[in-house]
């Protein structure tokens, strides 16, 4: 049983398509990253998926319950952090930690209070004193503080060091290493490469591809970058199967390469080559394809 299941799913706002027609699932136990810029429809599938807004169309099964009808039960069971978060400002942060345990039932709030030593968060704080990223330090605390079977993570590391970050990411793979599920909206693709077992691509409300980071990067075209001791001529490189120049730039030309690179080699020893560069593909890669116009089988 998936711990997401959405099918169909689609949502008007008058006469703007907020997103349309999503199907996907989400397994227990995985780290499922949901990627695209911002006004891509990220935040409205997450307020779907929580029963926050209603769908116009489709359906959402969290657990296999029903998340409209069922919403009250499986809130128990899911952590959440906007991407815009609101607080008590006249609160600290340990009061507000206890007010989210006391809506939960929880009796303490010990485990929130070791992941905010790991945070480096003083809880002791009023919230209008914190920082942009001490604020954002309470919302991850407050989604954890019951160890929930279900994290939905909207840009959590946003305004975040780079080594509170890691703390994060160690955060997740702990959960997910207990059988939890974590569904992470972002847009800083390092971070989903980092963490995330599967991504989605949502591109102006549709979504565009659903597949395994490592699978992904298996049929990604390689990055090479060739500096030569003169320029070669324009067409030097062209049809060259499952090569394409990306840029050239006086004697310093980059490809993107399918496959094994061999052809290339052969063709540019041709040319004195003075420097050679060679880089596996990314998730930056693929994404980008995608959003200038390319389809998930190019990438």
């Amino acid at each position: 049983m998936p711990a997401i299941r959405a099918v169909g799913l689609t949502k008007h706002y008058g006469s703007t398509v907020g997103v349309s027609g999503l199907t996907f699932d989400v397994e227990q136990g995985e780290v499922f990253g949901y990627l695209g810029p911002n006004g891509a429809g990220k935040t409205t599938t997450i307020r779907l998926l929580l029963d926050l807004i209603r769908p116009t169309s489709g359906s959402v099964e969290l657990f296999g319950l029903d998340a409209r009808r069922d919403a009250v039960a499986l809130h128990r069971r899911v952590g959440y952090t906007p991407g815009d978060l609101a607080l008590y400002d006249r609160l600290t942060g340990r009061e507000v930690l206890r007010f989210f345990a006391a809506l939960r039932g929880l009796t303490d709030i010990e485990y929130a209070e070791t992941v905010a030593r790991r945070l480096e968060l003083d809880l002791d704080t009023r919230i209008s004193s914190l920082s942009k990223g001490n604020r954002q330090k309470v919302g991850l605390v407050q989604a954890l503080l019951s160890r929930p079977d279900l994290l939905v993570l909207d840009e959590p590391t946003s305004g975040l060091d780079p080594l509170v970050q890691q703390e994060v990411y160690a955060l997740i793979d702990e959960a997910t290493e207990e059988g939890r599920t974590v569904f992470l909206s972002s847009h800083v693709l390092s971070e989903v490469q980092r963490i995330a077992h599967r991504v989605a691509v949502i591109r102006s409300g549709d979504l565009v591809l659903v597949e395994g980071v490592a699978k992904l990067r298996a049929r990604a075209f390689t990055r090479v970058e060739a500096r030569f001791a003169d320029e070669p001529p324009a067409d030097a490189f062209a049809g060259l199967p499952g090569v394409r120049e990306l840029s050239r730039f006086d004697t310093t030309i980059r490809f993107a390469v399918e496959g094994t690179p061999d052809l290339l080699v052969k063709a540019m020893a041709t040319y004195t080559t003075v420097g050679l560069d060679v880089e596996e593909a990314d998730l930056e890669d693929i994404f980008l394809d995608l959003y200038r116009g390319g389809t998930a089988d190019a990438a």
